[in-house]
C-alpha cells in the first residue's frame, strides 16, 4: 500500500482527528518555540488535519500558511475544518515540494518526515525552498532511542525511516542545515495508571508507559538554514 492509500484510509476513518488529538499534547510546545513572526509564510510538511497551521494562525498571526500531505483525502479533511483564506492545502511529495527557492519562513512537521521515500532529499527540497535565516522544526516520536515505537512498523504497511538523534543531526547537516537545537519534549498530559492497574492492554509495566511518555516523549530538532 502506497502513502497516499494508507492516509486516505485513514482520513476516510476519522483517524485524523485523532491524531491531532494524540500530538497536540507535545505539538503545542514545539510550535511556541518557532520564531514566526506577523506576515510569514510557513509550510506544515505532511499536514494531516492542519491543526498546526490553524493553530499558528492562532497564536502567532503567521501570514500564508500551506499544509501538503501525500494524501488527497487528508488535504480535504483539512480544508474542511477551517475557513481562513489565509490557510491553504495542497496534495504534494515530499522528494518535490512545489515552491521556488528561497520562499518560505519556517517549515514544520509532526510525524511526518519518517514517511519520505528519500529523507535526505527531503532535506535538500527543504533547505532548498528556506529563505536565509529561516528554519525546520522536525518532531517525531519514531526514534532509534525510543524504543517503544519500534513496533510501531509491523502495525503499518508503509517502510518508515528509524533514526536516531545523531542520524538526524548529521543528516540535517549534510543537506546545508545548521543544527539549532535538538532535545526531548516530553508528554505530560497523557494519564499514566497507579502500578496496581498493570499490565494494560497496551503497557506491561508502568515504568515502561513512565518512560515511553515522560521521558522519551517527543524528539525535536531545528535546523536554520544559512
Amino acid at each position: 500500500m502506497s502513502v497516499r492509500e494508507e492516509f486516505d484510509d485513514w482520513a476516510a476513518s476519522g483517524r485524523d482527528r485523532g491524531m491531532e488529538d494524540r500530538h497536540w499534547h507535545t505539538a503545542k510546545h514545539a510550535l511556541a518555540r518557532m520564531p514566526v513572526e506577523a506576515g510569514d509564510a510557513v509550510l506544515d510538511l505532511g499536514c494531516g488535519s492542519g491543526y498546526a497551521g490553524r493553530a499558528l494562525r492562532d497564536t502567532n498571526d503567521a501570514g500564508r500558511i500551506y499544509g501538503l500531505d501525500g494524501s488527497p483525502e487528508m488535504a480535504t479533511n483539512a480544508a474542511d475544518y477551517t475557513d481562513d483564506p489565509q490557510v491553504g492545502f495542497l496534495v504534494g511529495d515530499f522528494d518535490s515540494l512545489p515552491f521556488v527557492d528561497d520562499s518560505i519562513d519556517h517549515v514544520w512537521s509532526m510525524e511526518a518526515f519518517y514517511y519520505a521515500s528519500d529523507p535526505h532529499h527531503t532535506l535538500e527540497e527543504i533547505a532548498r525552498i528556506l529563505r536565509p535565516g529561516g528554519t525546520f522544526y522536525c518532531a517525531v516520536n519514531y526514534y532509534e532511542e525510543n524504543v517503544h515505537s519500534h513496533e510501531w512498523q509491523d502495525r503499518i504497511s508503509i517502510e518508515m525511516t528509524r533514526w536516531d538523534r545523531e542520524q538526524y543531526r548529521e543528516a540535517f547537516r549534510d543537506a546545508g542545515l545548521h543544527v539549532a537545537e535538538q532535545d526531548n519534549i516530553p508528554d505530560r498530559e497523557i494519564r499514566i495508571p497507579a502500578d496496581t492497574e498493570f499490565p494494560t492492554d497496551d503497557w506491561e509495566t508502568r515504568d515502561a508507559m513512565v518512560e515511553r511518555y515522560r521521558e522519551f516523549g517527543t524528539l525535536l530538532t531545528v535546523g536554520v538554514a544559512p
